[in-house]
């Protein structure tokens, strides 16, 4: 199979024929890979289980890992889910278009190789345009995990998404680099208090100005049980890991750089190759190893931007071992450690 990758520009008339053809692949039961503003989706027909099956396939996922249902309005939302709590209606009030994920009760509609499994369904309306207007065009209804093998970073550009599915989807839909970089923000809103359960650009102190108290799944910082079903993707398998071994250096900034530079100077001293993830502020102060800048501390949202970029970086580079800062920053820090934490496979030193 030969995968094109066309360029889309966010113009009805431009987009015109590129829609017509991506909703047909679609509706023929395909797969097309689509720009949102999170990260690259790769997208099938929500409401065709074969085409679901076909996702898990082209990515390598498990199948008990759910798809997440993308829309382009409020008014598709009844048809997928039995009921929509008045705390849903809220959040999506504010947040929709956007980078919210919820986790509602599924209607007989939705099949269960779309939702894992489970009589629960994640629905997303992204934010970007492209992608509202190719859902549209392909019938109203995505299924859209990331566009990357499963366990990979997830692809922020159309040609992260070529080197990793070249050859097994029909189109990519190249709608440029990303805004944000990190998958969306997850909550569970069947129960009768709203869950966290992935973090993203919308944080925690934000979801709790709409809806009051709110629970954090403990998967989010540790290891999900290896016999729990996941509600929602990227809670129990390891995600977004580069090939070399990624290790999360823990502490004080002066000794986390200390800690560092010594460990690069030992595998070094073994000829290996290494490589470290820093920050604006504190990439000169390493001295050896390659030296990779995610993004400023004060600004924290490049660090969000770049991270899943860098990660495949370090594949180009054929590093054997990778040690980052730790970036617990104020507003995206959970999101940010949540990555790096599945990447690293909970790989975490301590600096004293």
């Amino acid at each position: 199979m030969e995968t094109r990758v066309v360029k889309a520009y966010g113009d009805e008339e431009k987009d015109r024929e590129l829609m017509l053809e991506a909703g047909r692949i679609i509706r023929e039961g395909g797969l097309v890979a689509m720009p949102t503003e999170t990260v690259y989706g790769l997208a099938g027909d929500a409401l065709n289980k074969e085409s679901s099956k076909k996702i898990y396939a082209a990515k390598g996922r498990p199948s008990d890992n759910p798809l997440i249902v993308h829309i382009a309005d409020m008014e598709a939302l009844s048809k997928i889910v039995s009921e929509i709590p008045e705390k849903a209606r809220a959040l999506a009030e504010k947040y929709w278009p956007g980078p919210l994920t919820m986790v509602l009760k599924k209607s007989d509609i939705v099949p269960y190789e779309t939702t894992g499994g489970l009589e629960t369904v994640a629905v997303r309306m992204p934010l970007n345009e492209i992608a509202r207007e190719f859902i549209r065009a392909s019938g109203g209804y995505i299924a859209a995990p990331s566009a990357n093998k499963s366990g990979r970073p997830s692809c922020t550009t159309a040609e992260h998404v070529l080197k990793d599915l070249n050859g097994e989807i029909e189109l990519i839909i190249d709608g440029g680099a990303v805004g944000i970089g990190l998958e969306s923000t997850i909550v569970d809103m069947t129960g009768e208090i709203p869950c966290l359960l992935r973090p993203g650009y919308i944080n925690p102190k934000m979801l709790e100005e709409v809806l009051g108290r709110i629970e954090i799944d403990p998967s989010i910082g540790g290891v999900m049980d290896a016999k729990a079903h996941p509600k929602a993707p990227g809670m129990k398998y390891k995600h977004y890991a580069p090939k070399g071994e990624l290790y999360i250096v823990e502490g004080s900034s002066e000794n986390v750089i200390r800690k560092i530079n010594m460990l690069v100077r030992e595998h070094e001293e073994k000829n290996e190759k290494v490589a470290v993830i820093a920050s604006d502020e504190t990439k000169d102060l390493y001295k050896c190893g390659i030296i990779k800048d995610v993004g400023s501390r004060m600004d924290e949202e490049t660090i969000a931007h770049n991270l899943f970029a860098v990660l495949r970086e370090m594949d180009e580079l054929e590093v054997s071992t990778i040690y980052t800062e730790a970036f617990d920053t104020p507003r995206m820090g959970m999101a940010i450690m949540n990555r790096l934490i599945r990447a690293a496979g909970h790989k975490i030193v301590k600096c004293e």
